[in-house]
């Protein structure tokens, strides 16, 4: 016989998991939990990265304090054997997204990433911070130098400033990729490429050949070379 309250009792708790799902999916990319066996973490990264400032309410914006805690849960849950990033990004703040970065590749378990449709500007170090990075056919990662809008103080000063706020993103892309100091900055400067702006923009296979990312494939490829990567950190560690 089945008890009235305990049938009311599980769809109570139905609905405030669905709740629960939808708001985490709302504004997280994610949602709360899953009917399966996790053992993958994926996080999306799209849209704008917005760092200390918040983004016009029309665009789509990564918060990257909402990241944050995902990443530092992904990393102390011992269920939780592989992360896998999810980018298509314009970019966005410089701080916020070099700190994702650095996050991210401070993480000491198998990580991938997969740029879909595009990982411009900061989503660049962001693509080559995990230990495997993958590009769809016909996806677009835009290489320029770091730009900025607002007040700008006309002086030797700030330009230095800009200069090491340059030099910083150049070491994190070329210690976490195959791409050498030169290429990158040929590519960053370049004049023919965009008609307002210096820079190149890489499609697909483009981005492999320089040495940016690790290979061109799809979502599968992606996610079996993730599985790849789990399960010979698990046989080291056995």
């Amino acid at each position: 016989m089945t008890d009235i309250n305990d049938t009311n009792n599980k769809d109570e708790n139905n609905e405030n998991q669905d709740q629960a799902n939808n708001e985490n999916i709302k504004e997280y990319g994610i949602p709360e939990n899953t009917g399966y066996k996790k053992n993958i973490q994926f996080i999306s990264l799209i849209g704008e990265i917005e760092g200390h400032y918040i983004s016009s309410n029309d665009k789509k914006a990564t918060k990257y304090e909402h990241i944050i805690p995902i990443l530092i849960s992904s990393h102390q849950d011992p269920n939780i054997e592989g992360i896998f990033i999810i980018l298509n990004t314009m970019g966005g703040d410089v701080e916020a997204g070099l700190a994702l970065s650095e996050l991210i590749h401070g993480i000491k378990k198998p990580k991938v990433s997969l740029v879909l449709g595009g990982g411009h500007s900061i989503g660049v170090p962001l693509a080559t911070s995990t230990d495997f990075s993958v590009i769809v056919p016909s996806a677009t990662m835009t290489i320029h130098p770091i730009r900025t809008t607002g007040l700008v103080i006309s002086g030797p000063q700030t330009f230095r400033y800009f200069q090491k706020m340059q030099q910083r993103i150049n070491n994190f892309i070329v210690r976490t990729s195959n791409i050498s100091e030169k290429t990158l900055t040929d590519l960053m400067y370049a004049s023919d490429q965009m008609a307002n702006d210096t820079g190149t923009i890489l499609v697909g296979s483009e981005a492999v050949n320089v040495g940016l990312i690790d290979a061109v494939g799809d979502f599968s490829f992606a996610l079996s070379k993730l599985d790849e990567l789990m399960k010979r950190n698990n046989e080291k560690d056995s």
